[in-house]
């Protein structure tokens, strides 16, 4: 599986951290920016980058997107064919089992303002570990949303 992650100057941080983690526990990813710390960026600018990787290989890839609360991300990434994007601010960690499982989420959207290193560490890594479950109501939940896509892309 191939990964990449990206964030905004709020979720710059907890990115940088999260890289070097998965980097040490030999995952493939690629950090799509940004590379400096900007406190004027745009979080569509860079959250995009890893959207359109996902949308573009959505069995193969998977994407981490890090802002202050995550949901801009969110936001940004489900513009997106493909990409199913959940947000994961603190709270009970099984919402993120329930986001791979029942969702088939390809893209974990971080609130960073509301987690810390070793709760994003425990997130990704339950994140990563869930396969989703292929029970019949959630893949025709799963076919529903793509239908969704389908219909409601607009080419202007």
């Amino acid at each position: 599986m191939k990964l990449y992650i990206s964030s905004d100057h709020a979720g710059f941080a907890l990115k940088k951290h999260l890289l070097e983690y998965l980097q040490r526990g030999g995952f493939d990813i690629t950090d799509l920016g940004p590379t400096t710390f900007d406190p004027h960026d745009d979080y569509p600018d860079f959250i995009s980058l890893t959207a359109r990787e996902v949308a573009q290989n959505p069995t193969t890839a998977r994407g981490i997107v890090i802002g202050l609360s995550g949901q801009g991300e969110a936001l940004v990434a489900n513009k997106f064919p493909n990409v199913r994007a959940g947000v994961f601010y603190g709270g009970p960690e099984e919402i993120v089992q329930l986001l791979r499982e029942h969702n088939d989420a390809n893209v974990l959207s971080l609130g960073a303002k509301f987690v810390s290193a070793a709760v994003a560490e425990r997130a990704v890594d339950m994140w990563l570990s869930t396969a989703f479950s292929n029970e019949p109501r959630h893949a025709r939940r799963i076919e529903k949303i793509h239908a969704l896509e389908k219909k409601n892309t607009i080419h202007i």
